[in-house]
């Protein structure tokens, strides 16, 4: 209680904008009073000797733990006597002339938690001969600290009246002298400011505009991830195959939505391989494009026109470049599937996805990649730019872990499904005799390409006259077009051996 009172009645008869006159030339006295909103008020008293001047630059943005940078505002500088004192962004001025001088300012964010720090030197262009400083506050402090340089000070320690002092003599030119109090617990407000080091560390420093950043990416990653999930649950149910009609009410053979041979392998397996090679290649014989004769060989029959997709081209191109060629020799020639004219016949009819979201995802990493290191070397915040990198990222794994087909490659690839069970189970009777010559020719390589060939040959080898085969020299039988198409997938088949051989025994060389 008593030291209370003695407290109270120093606030009142000595305000800190009142220090006494140092009694030395070349010294300080400074009193300094936390204000309850935190604030500290400040009062030097300088004696400057005659035929020299003084000079102080005190740093208001000082490093702290953690890449940061601790940040002090000064204001309501008022000067009394010889000189100046003035105020710029990071630092606060003081030039005085011979005489007793007395600056009083209020300083911001000397508050961290319940500590109050300061410099009661430092940045002085002379030494200072001697410096007494007195600290007052709303409640007695429970502690105290002081530095001169990295030394304690010659005396820093709270009186019976609950004011604390602190001493120094000889302090160096430019040597800093720091007081550290701290006061019971909610006496003040804490109000020190921490902002990013301008450093490469500090601009990648977590502030609070940075952790609402993170927390909105979260959350849109989240959404994100529920959506890709849904879609691929979507996509786990593949729904009931609708039964597929092999005929048109006008007699043509039909193929559900006008899918070829060809699709199959990406609509059903998610790639494309030999066997939907020999499909396409089977397709074009059947369809006048190709001729079969003995041998096997393979000739031109048709030249290309438009009703032929570009990877139907490329299978014609390749297959049959100029001369007729025998199985054997097209073995040799390695035919791999055109892969890229197939993917974009594909996507082009809308049942695939495109690589147009993988593509803006890498565009993204760079992008970001690009802010992250601008970013850095500027204005901070640099973990903007990895968030970017982070979306690209994340905008690459959601394309991979979309499915591969739209919901019409979905339809499309039931549809397929339900052919592949009508060319199971169906009866050849079931067509008229005019009919069975061109169902069975049209359905035979849509029935490889299933993998159903054998129910679909036997089917039409069953009958008592069989369908001919108008696309092979001789008289064929549908088994004998069911080994050809047979042949055809094992030439293929080989080959792409063959060629997977020649890849890793050159990586092995």
């Amino acid at each position: 209680m008593l030291a209370g009172a003695l407290l109270a009645l120093f606030l009142t008869a000595a305000p800190a904008d009142q220090p006494p006159p140092p009694a030395l030339p070349q010294s300080a006295e400074i009193q300094l009073k936390v204000q309850r909103d935190g604030s500290l008020s400040v009062a030097e008293a300088i004696s400057v000797p005659e035929g020299t001047t003084m000079d102080r630059r005190v740093a208001l943005r000082v490093p702290a733990p953690h890449h940061r940078d601790r940040v002090y505002g000064v204001r309501d500088v008022v000067l009394e006597g010889g000189g100046t004192a003035s105020v710029d962004k990071d630092t606060f001025t003081v030039h005085l002339t011979p005489g007793t001088s007395t600056v009083r300012y209020t300083v911001d964010g000397a508050v961290a938690g319940d500590r109050v720090t300061w410099d009661l030197a430092g940045g002085w262009s002379t030494e200072l001969k001697f410096l007494r400083a007195s600290f007052a506050a709303p409640k007695i402090p429970v502690a105290v600290d002081c530095l001169a340089g990295d030394l304690p000070c010659a005396a820093a320690q709270i009186d019976h009246a609950g004011l604390t002092r602190f001493s120094q003599q000889n302090l160096a030119a430019g040597r800093r002298m720091t007081a550290t109090v701290e006061l019971p617990a909610g006496t003040v407000p804490a109000n020190e400011v921490l902002v990013p080091a301008k450093t490469l560390g500090g601009a990648f420093v977590l502030t609070a505009p940075v952790g609402w950043a993170w927390a909105a990416f979260a959350a849109l990653l989240l959404a994100a991830a529920g959506w890709v999930l849904l879609a691929r649950r979507r996509h786990a149910e593949p729904g009931e195959a609708p039964k597929a009609e092999l005929v048109t009410a006008g007699g043509e053979f039909a193929s559900p939505a006008g899918v070829l041979p060809g699709h199959a392998g990406l609509l059903l397996r998610g790639r494309a391989g030999p066997l939907d090679l020999a499909a396409t290649v089977l397709d074009l014989a059947v369809r006048n494009y190709l001729w079969v004769s003995d041998g096997p060989t393979l000739a031109r029959r048709n030249p290309p026109d438009e009703h032929l997709t570009a990877f139907e081209r490329a299978v014609y191109d390749a297959v049959v470049p100029d001369e007729p060629v025998t199985l054997a020799e097209l073995r040799q020639r390695r035919v791999e599937v055109p892969r890229a004219e197939l993917t974009a016949d594909v996507v082009r009819r809308g049942w695939l996805v495109t690589g147009r979201l993988r593509r803006a995802g890498v565009r993204i990493v760079f992008y970001g990649v690009f802010l992250t290191v601008l970013l850095a070397l500027t204005v901070g915040y640099a973990q903007l730019g990895v968030m970017v990198v982070l979306a690209g990222t994340a905008i690459v794994a959601a394309w991979a872990a979309l499915p591969v087909r739209r919901r019409a490659g979905a339809d499309v690839a039931r549809r397929l499904r339900g052919l592949g069970e009508t060319l199971v189970s169906v009866r050849a009777k079931d067509f008229g005799k005019p009919q069975r010559e061109q169902v069975f020719s049209r359905g035979l390589p849509y029935a490889l390409a299933l993998g159903e060939l054998a129910s679909w040959v036997a089917a039409f080898d069953g009958l008592k006259t069989p369908p001919p085969v108008y696309w092979h020299a001789g008289d064929v039988t549908p088994d004998q077009a069911g080994s050809f198409a047979t042949a055809l997938a094992g030439t293929f088949a080989a080959a792409h051996r063959g060629h997977l051989l020649e890849l890793v025994s050159g990586k092995a060389r």
